[in-house]
């Protein structure tokens, strides 16, 4: 017999196993040696009290010899040789995830990465941190595993109705991640562990039948009937197959440009602008735990944060305990900043992104801060967002003096509107430079940015203070392009062998939700194909 339960118990005894037993034996009034085993299933901390608790959701066996405690493991098959083909452009967690549920169903994924896989990727970020020289198919948003590989490995989502998570967490301990992820209330995988697991899912596709490409950028494509009859790749090739899942990611930005030179209907989409901040992780712990050293037992304390100001939403966005801040540029002028932790979070230093909500009233009163914004076909055109993304970001680059140097300034310094003649340490390897980030970010930004930092001081005694360092510009939280598509088919709405996927498309934010929405459009092409 297995019963689910719910016990709650001092985070500092959380791993006694005696001390847990006896109290799942107290919950279900049951002699400890009735109970052949437990698993947890949720695990949560709670510290809001002086005592800091662990919540946890057990399923525990009682009486039982003979039951399965291993992680469930997807079976994946060898395909046969005349499987159909569907093309699969970009290898973030859409594109893989897209491939292996494809290989599930009996269809060869053949996915196009325009850069290059983790391992020498690694080498050109390590050039990007210490010379500050950038290739631009080759960076933290582009290459194998996509901007999740090195932002961190969140797999925490909100976006429960888009399919099963349980499936996508399943899947990464399948290839190597933790089994704490299974449980844990905010998993997290860590930017170290990624490379690993993403090189295995790419084996396993490639052992099943399907194949991957790096190096392989889709630079045209060729359309009759109002359907894809080949692409065309950096490398001279021409490629078919009856589908393809176009999951090129957040920044592909020449892609955008090929859907609207190719007259392919795409739409502007509100996305969010601001800064990375960050305080020494013993402020957030000591703010978050009431405590002068935070104890070995709790985790690395993080914090989410909203305020309204001023008819918009300011708020908190990735947030990385014990992280790093990493330059997440896709180009030599423009200059972004993003952040990750390691699996262990033990970095000296907490930093999130701190954003305001961006819409197309806000585009009004940009003339002054970009000349073409007065041009009346870019205030039309479905790239004006992405156009001023692009805009802030060449901005902040050529405020931090070049090299990647980022601008940066004290929080209180920001809050008054002047230069910090000085900067504390920072995690942003390639170095910081004063400047008043007022003259970077449009006014309508930095002033909601510095009125709800201020206000969070508020809820968060102690977080308000120059000894934390805002660092411009977070700019890449979402895509600033949606591609549309049919909510049954999922199929472009002028192409019907196009399938726009997960975050670049407007579908996805992170992670898992990406992995749900390329297993999504993987199985409904499955159907359609099976189906001819």
């Amino acid at each position: 017999m297995i019963k689910q339960i719910q016990i709650k118990i001092d985070a500092a005894e959380w791993h006694n196993t005696d001390l847990l037993l006896k109290e799942i034996s107290n919950t279900l009034n049951l002699p400890i040696t009735n109970i052949t085993h437990y698993k947890i299933l949720k695990k949560s901390l709670d510290a809001r009290s002086k005592i800091k608790y662990i919540n946890t959701t057990l399923a525990v066996h009682i009486d039982e010899q003979n039951f399965t405690i291993a992680t469930p493991k997807i079976k994946y098959n060898h395909l046969k040789k005349e499987a159909k083909k569907v093309i699969i452009i970009g290898a973030g967690p859409a594109g893989l995830f897209a491939a292996l549920q494809c290989i599930q169903l009996g269809i060869q994924p053949i996915i196009i990465e325009r850069g290059k896989d983790v391992r020498s990727r690694r080498r050109d970020l390590a050039i990007l941190n210490k010379a500050g020289i950038i290739n631009e198919e080759s960076n933290y948003c582009f290459g194998e595993g996509g901007a999740g590989t090195y932002s961190d490995g969140k797999l925490y989502t909100r976006s429960n109705k888009r399919g099963d998570i349980n499936t996508i967490l399943e899947t990464f301990v399948q290839f190597g991640a933790d089994e704490n992820i299974l449980y844990e209330a905010h998993p997290h995988i860590g930017t170290n562990k990624l490379p690993q697991i993403i090189t295995a899912m790419r084996e396993a596709i490639i052992n099943y039948g399907g194949t991957v490409h790096f190096n392989k950028k889709l630079v045209d494509f060729k359309i009759e009937n109002k359907k894809i009859i080949n692409i065309q790749s950096s490398d001279g090739d021409t490629l078919t197959a009856e589908a393809y899942i176009l999951a090129t990611g957040h920044s592909a930005r020449d892609i955008f440009e090929l859907l609207h030179k190719k007259n392919v209907l795409i739409e502007a989409k509100p996305f969010a602008l601001g800064v990375r901040i960050e305080h020494p992780q013993a402020l957030i712990d000591h703010i978050q735990y009431k405590c002068t050293v935070r104890p070995d037992y709790l985790p690395p304390a993080s914090y989410s944060l909203v305020q309204q100001v001023q008819n918009k939403g300011v708020f908190s966005f990735c947030m990385c305990p014990g992280g790093i801040i990493a330059t997440a540029s896709t180009a030599n002028n423009e200059l972004v900043v993003n952040g990750w932790s390691p699996s262990k979070r033990n970095n000296a230093f907490a930093n999130s992104g701190m954003v305001v909500e961006v819409n197309d009233t806000d585009l009004v009163g940009l003339k002054n801060y970009a000349t073409h914004f007065e041009n009346k076909n870019i205030m039309q055109s479905p790239l004006r967002m992405m156009y001023l993304q692009q805009a802030v970001e060449q901005k902040a680059y050529q405020i931090g003096d070049g090299n990647f140097k980022a601008p940066a300034q004290r929080v209180i310094d920001f809050y008054k509107n002047i230069e910090s003649k000085d900067l504390p340490e920072c995690s942003y390897l390639p170095g910081l430079t004063s400047a008043n980030l007022h003259q970077v970010l449009p006014q309508f930004v930095s002033n909601r940015l510095a009125q709800g930092i201020m206000e969070f001081g508020k809820k968060l005694k102690g977080y308000y203070t120059n000894e934390a360092v805002v660092v411009a510009t977070e700019s890449r939280t979402s895509s600033p392009v949606k591609i549309p598509r049919d909510a049954t088919t999922l199929q472009h709405i002028q192409i019907s062998n196009l399938y726009p996927c997960a975050e670049g498309a407007g579908y996805a934010g992170g992670i898992v939700s990406a992995a749900m929405d390329g297993i999504k459009c993987a199985s409904v092409i499955a159907q359609q194909l099976n189906h001819q």
